[in-house]
């Protein structure tokens, strides 16, 4: 594909790292030397230039391309630029990354023409709202075509390695130490191992209750440390599902604004002099679950940390680099993608998925999982379709009539199956090959 991509920040890098691997990738943005490290690393076409002055794209006039992506810190620059490369370049999609929800509810999408548009806010913090139906869990995963759902749970209870009794479940993943792999069907999960679980969510909340007796089983009392917008979103989703929400910040002016926004319904607290009292004096201590969702990665670990100290079980850090992932889980701290992973992952989804095939990362990027919905005009209906011929670092099932049955031998589709396949991030490109070429 001819890929352009709109602002050269985090996202976009990222963004042109992963793309520039079999596609043609042109990015534009204003700063110079964020373009030359581009430059320098990965095989792209840099365009120095503002990407809301339409003489920017002059070296692009009659240009074809089939994905635009925007994804600049501003919503209007993002918005303006869509129109001008409209006018410019003979395009297919655009894509476009948007912080203000008002555009989620407006037309504004159908009127650009746009594809796909990514609210990064809301999708990290609707994933930390999630938390609380699944306070034992550090993860849920749903998807389109199944009640099933992909939930990850540290075995943090567990004293001996056990063989799980599975029963409309199966294990999909362990990350061990460092590792992510996928186990063998009889292989037995060890003590702090995190299990990735793939079934029916009512057994496996039952198997969470075992792996993990000390988080609470409700979540009633919440603390969250950064009143910035993420931390405002946070705070009002947890504030709708009835939540005691105390909110931490430094900057007093951000105190301000934030307890403007929520309307007092939150506890606003200045830490400006520090905050271990503030763990005993405002009873931070007796709070169920802690978020650090400042924009400081390493400020976020250090929050969780000192919650940890002070008896706060379940704790939260969102998270913006990936190198730090090991590292969270090996601390104990649960990891929730920051608004700028989440805008990564959430765009590579549109682009590598379609009607027909779903691909979605888990474990941090370690993993993948694949779906292909057989529709009622598919090719494959009565085919008898053999299994992929990975064996180590893949696991496939069919869902069919929401029983999941493995899929390791062939097996004649029937309208309304669901395959599903599970693999490491290595293995991900030959796994990918035999669902498109199914």
């Amino acid at each position: 594909m001819d890929i352009i991509i709109a602002g050269a920040g985090r996202v976009g890098f990222n963004l042109a790292k992963t793309l520039s691997i079999g596609h043609n990738v042109t990015i534009i943005d204003r700063n110079a030397e964020a373009l030359h490290r581009l430059q320098e690393s990965l095989d792209i076409l840099p365009i120095h230039g503002d990407i809301e002055d339409p003489q920017t794209y002059r070296k692009l006039i009659e240009k074809k391309a089939d994905l635009f992506i925007a994804v600049t810190d501003t919503d209007e620059a993002n918005l303006i630029s869509t129109l001008i490369v409209d006018d410019t370049i003979d395009l297919k999609r655009k894509v476009i990354r948007l912080r203000n929800a008002f555009f989620d509810k407006s037309s504004i999408r159908e009127k650009l023409g746009i594809s796909k548009t990514v609210f990064p806010l809301d999708l990290t913090s609707e994933t930390v709202a999630m938390l609380l139906k699944y306070p034992k869990a550090n993860n849920v995963k749903f998807f389109r075509h199944t009640a099933f759902k992909l939930i990850s749970v540290w075995a943090a209870s567990l004293d001996e390695p056990v063989r799980l009794k599975k029963e409309r479940f199966d294990i999909v993943g362990i990350e061990r130490g460092k590792r992510f792999f996928i186990p063998d069907e009889d292989a037995p999960v060890e003590p702090h191992d995190l299990v990735y679980l793939f079934g029916d969510e009512e057994k496996i909340r039952e198997l969470c209750r075992e792996f993990d007796t000390e988080t609470p089983r409700s979540i009633e009392r919440c603390v969250v440390f950064g009143a910035g917008d993420l931390g405002i979103a946070i705070a009002r989703k947890l504030i709708e599902n009835g939540i005691e929400v105390k909110l931490i910040e430094k900057n007093v002016q951000l105190c301000e604004k934030a307890d403007e926004k929520l309307e007092g319904e939150a506890m606003t607290l200045s830490c400006k002099y520090g905050t271990s009292e503030l763990f005993e004096e405002e009873g931070l201590a007796y709070a169920d679950l802690m978020i650090a969702a400042t924009d400081n990665d390493e400020y976020n670990i250090i929050k969780c940390l000192e919650a940890q100290e002070h008896g706060i079980h379940k704790v939260v850090a969102v998270n913006n680099e990936r190198e730090y992932y090991n590292l969270m889980h090996s601390l104990g701290i649960v990891v929730v993608r920051g608004p700028k992973m989440s805008a990564y992952n959430a765009i590579l989804e549109s682009i590598y998925s379609s009607s027909v095939i779903m691909e979605r990362k888990f474990c941090g990027g370690k993993a993948t999982i694949f779906l292909r919905k057989i529709f009622r005009n598919s090719h494959l209906i009565g085919k008898k379709v053999k299994p992929s011929k990975l064996k180590d670092g893949a696991r496939l099932y069919l869902v069919r009539r929401e029983e999941l049955i493995r899929f390791d031998r062939p097996l004649v589709m029937e309208e309304e199956d669901l395959i599903v396949g599970f693999t490491t991030e290595e293995n991900a490109p030959k796994l990918k090959v035999w669902f498109y070429g199914l």
